[in-house]
């Protein structure tokens, strides 16, 4: 069925080489084998979510025939079954777990003058993605978002997965009864997943009720309100009625629209366009005009189907009765449309602008989609649309029909992988902290709160916890709240900033070196980026010993003034400064503490510590004006 419908659409595909592409995202080679990290990475996740392990790692291939992959097929392989993750609303089962590659990634469509070209690029094809699909447990649309985001804080505890937004990607699967199953694609924000699945539900239940109608008119059979009690020969008696009832007959009404006020109607039509028409008898106000919900939502209408139908034959959209005159199209011109159609008020029409294979194509695909609307929903693949406070926001349109099982046969050109009893152990005797777990052990250091939700959120605990326990290379354990303040103060940005390399290459031993300096008096809070900078780039390296290391770094603050001045010396520098500014004392109080601590750290100069210094001259003021009151 998906390739017959791709068929149709007519399209050729035109592939962008990347420098990371080679001849085996070309196609040109066979595929390298299954990649050691990612099956690891899987296999992490499926013991986190208690799933058992397949015995061997078969590679599949799926077909694609979208263009997405320039082999034809997306490799796929079954990884894990039967886990599961625990929800507020009660456990949700997982039921599949995969390693698959990533698809090529859409860069632009172009019409052509026989179909259209579809523009790729290679640089994220073959890339390794893990798909996991759980079962049928979710109660409510809310408990869909709280599920997705369980599974995506989950998948994240791993640390071995990209963030941002789209890094996970969600399809959601929705089904009612009277329905059948949609496969809904582009949704990368959880708080979109309870709208979009309210407005599927809605769409799937007003395209029942306009079936139970349209078949009460015809004289046909009622639809069960169950798919389960479909049968077959009935509704192949229904398919024959439908399609007898609509034919596909096209009608160029051309020259009726050549001066019409429209101006993108006149300029297809001056360009070479056509304008075609089909009728669709007994249509007439079924296909809705555009109505919104209490929330603004677009409510579900037929005649937005058929528009989404249209379009995958790449047209930009199509105009019908029931929502005409408008857009330029005058009531004399529709009511000219229907006289050439011979129609009748329970008869509706359908124009399409295109060229005339588009037109034809895109005009057949609205008439197979009017026949449909006499039976259940079909099953397919949409895309939400998200346009930001627009009232299309949350609704789909169609994009494919939803494969089969039968585009998936073994791949012969990777080998099996064997999963050993002893690996499957080393897996789960390995598994990550999760992130309850990780936030109650920040809690023992005393952090506060804040620091706890930033350092989780940058997934740096793991680096807070080595600098507090006095790791690397036998540095003595830091005060956890001052070396999570430097972690948030990206500290170690700081350091790289002014030299050729990246703040990746920065060692976070030389940091905890810093950090610790600084606690002992060994530098000042001023002289810690510089010292740090100093000492990752010119001083010993880290495997000399954390005691030499240290005493370089005291050695080169101290040339370069960077150590501490004692209490004394802040103290007088601080009377001294105060004596000198007595007017400025007496008539701002604390509001002179800005222009006066420059003047102190001018008098101490580089060895002076900012807060020793901020401190002192805070006290002392404070003793001035209480001594004036």
């Amino acid at each position: 069925m998906a390739a017959r419908f791709e068929q149709k659409r007519n399209r050729s595909f035109v592939y962008i080489q990347p420098p990371n592409a080679g001849l085996i995202e070309l196609d040109e080679a066979p595929p390298l084998e299954h990649d050691d990290e990612a099956i690891d990475i899987v296999l992490t996740m499926a013991g986190m979510m208690g799933a058992k392990p397949v015995s061997a790692l078969q590679a599949m291939r799926k077909t694609v025939v979208d263009g997405s992959n320039t082999s034809g097929f997306q490799r796929t392989t079954l990884v894990a079954t039967d886990g599961a993750i625990k929800t507020e609303e009660g456990q949700v089962g997982v039921d599949v777990i995969c390693l698959e590659e990533d698809s090529a990634r859409k860069l632009d469509t172009r019409p052509s003058p026989s179909g259209e070209v579809v523009f790729y690029t290679l640089d994220r094809l073959g890339m390794p993605l893990v798909e996991i699909a759980t079962a049928p447990d979710i109660k409510s649309p809310e408990h869909a978002r709280e599920t997705a985001l369980v599974l995506g804080t989950l998948l994240r505890d791993t640390r071995r997965v990209r963030r941002g937004l789209g890094s996970i990607r969600q399809d959601l699967n929705v089904s009612l009864a009277c329905g059948d199953r949609v496969e809904i694609k582009g949704c990368q924000d959880l708080d979109w997943i309870p709208r979009i699945i309210r407005l599927e539900m809605a769409r799937q239940l007003h395209m029942y009720r306009l079936a139970c109608e349209l078949r009460s008119v015809a004289g046909l059979p009622p639809l069960p309100v169950d798919r389960a009690d479909d049968e077959v020969p009935v509704e192949n008696r229904v398919a024959a009625a439908a399609a007898a009832r609509l034919p596909f007959e096209t009608h160029d009404l051309t020259g009726l629209f050549e001066n019409c006020e429209s101006e993108m109607v006149r300029d297809s039509i001056s360009s070479g366009s056509n304008s075609l028409a089909v009728s669709l008898s007994g249509f007439a106000g079924k296909l809705g005009s555009k109505q919104t919900d209490s929330e603004g939502a677009q409510l579900p209408r037929l005649g937005r189907e058929l528009a989404s139908a249209a379009k995958v034959a790449g047209v930009a959209g199509i105009f019908h009765s029931d929502e005409l005159p408008a857009y330029g199209i005058s009531s004399s011109e529709v009511e000219a449309v229907r006289d050439a159609l011979s129609l009748s008020e329970e008869d509706a029409f359908v124009l399409c602008v295109a060229p005339k294979w588009q037109a034809e194509l895109a005009l057949e695909s609205v008439v197979l989609r009017t026949r449909l609307a006499y039976h259940r929903i079909p099953r397919e693949v949409r895309n939400v649309v998200i346009r930001k406070g627009q009232p299309e926001d949350g609704t789909t349109t169609a994009m494919r029909p939803l494969p089969g099982g039968a585009r998936m046969y073994p791949e012969t050109d990777i080998p099996v992988v064997q999963i050993t009893e002893q690996h499957w152990h080393n897996i789960n005797q390995e598994l990550p902290l999760t992130s309850d777990q990780r936030k109650e052990r920040l809690q023992g250091l005393g952090v506060s709160d804040n620091q706890i939700e930033a350092i989780l959120g940058s997934e740096m605990d793991d680096i807070l916890m080595m600098g507090a326990e006095g790791r690397p290379e036998g540095c003595p354990s830091l005060n956890a709240k001052t070396w999570a303040s430097a972690i948030l103060d990206n500290l170690r940005s700081e350091v790289a900033e002014g030299s050729s390399k990246g703040e990746t290459e920065v060692p976070w031993s030389v940091l905890t070196l810093a950090i610790h300096a600084q606690e002992i008096g060994v530098v000042t809070r001023e002289g810690v980026v510089p010292m740090a900078r100093m000492l990752w780039l010119e001083g010993p390296a880290t495997d000399s010993g954390f005691d030499q290391r240290l005493e370089w770094f005291s050695d080169k603050a101290e040339e370069k003034g960077f150590t501490p001045a004692d209490t004394g010396a802040v103290e007088a520098a601080v009377e001294e400064v105060l004596a000198e500014n007595e007017d400025m004392v007496r008539d701002r109080g604390m509001g002179a503490m800005g222009p006066l601590m420059g003047a102190v750290m001018g008098k101490l100069g580089g060895s002076a510590d900012g807060k020793a210094v901020s401190d002192a001259l805070r006290s002392k003021i404070a003793e001035l004006s209480s001594e004036e009151g």
